[in-house]
Order: structure tokens, then sequence, then C-alpha cells
């Protein structure tokens, strides 16, 4: 794997956070990701009426993942509508971790920071004894 071009992933993060939906909290957000084979990867958030029904930028970045082929998330941006970065929900962590593990680099104010630092102490699917990714 090539260096990370973190500036192309805050570039399609904002570019997608464009296109979210966003009606009612009017707080877009977009997400990029680097895959292990090369790709770039994106999602924005989707609101609904019945609020809580609303999904996570995170929620349409791993669907395009898998929708895509697939793969481990290397390193990862999410933007605000000014393209301040921000942090993962707990349940958006979560789904990361999932198909990132604690190597996953997710850019902070602070820099490029390892989901073991924003998820300390995850459970996996190796811990259901389930080996999805080899």
């Amino acid at each position: 794997m090539s260096e990370i071009d973190w500036d192309l992933l805050h570039d399609r993060a904002k570019s997608i956070m464009k296109k979210a939906y966003a009606p009612y909290s009017n707080f877009p957000v977009g997400v990029a990701a680097l895959v292990d084979d090369g790709r770039i990867v994106e999602g924005c958030n989707v609101e609904n009426a019945s609020y809580g029904l609303g999904l996570c930028a995170e929620c349409g970045l791993i669907s395009h993942l898998t929708s895509s082929g697939g793969g481990r998330l290397i390193a990862a941006v999410c933007v605000d509508a000014a393209g301040n970065f921000l942090s993962p929900c707990g349940r958006c962590r979560q789904l990361l971790f999932e198909h990132g593990g604690n190597n996953l680099l997710f850019m902070t104010p602070d820099g490029p920071t390892p989901m073991s630092t924003l998820l300390p102490w995850a459970f996996g699917p190796e811990d259901l004894g389930v080996h999805p990714h080899g």
C-alpha cells in the first residue's frame, strides 16, 4: 500500500458531504476512506422524518465498501459542512472497527489516530470465533 493521500480523502469527504440528505438537522456529513486495494469509498448521512431512523455517513461508507467488493479500511476522513474533521459516533466506531480493525487510521484535528484509540478494547468478529477477512 502506498502513502496515504490525506488531502485526497479530505477532498472526497467534502465532496460527498454535499450530497447528504439532512433537512431536519441541517448538519450534512461526509466520509471517505481508503481500502486496502487502493479504492476510495464514500458515504454521506441520510436523515428520515422518523429521526431515529437516520443513517450516519459511516453507514453509507460501509454499504459502499461491501457493495463494491469489500476489503479492509486503511484510512478515513469524516467532515462537517465546513470541512472540519468529525469524530464518528459510537455505533459508527463499531462499524468502522468491523471493517478496518485496530489499525484503521481516522483523521482527527490532532492528526491520524488509530481506531484502537477511538474504540479501545473493541469487541469484534474474532471475539465470536468469526474471521470474515481471512
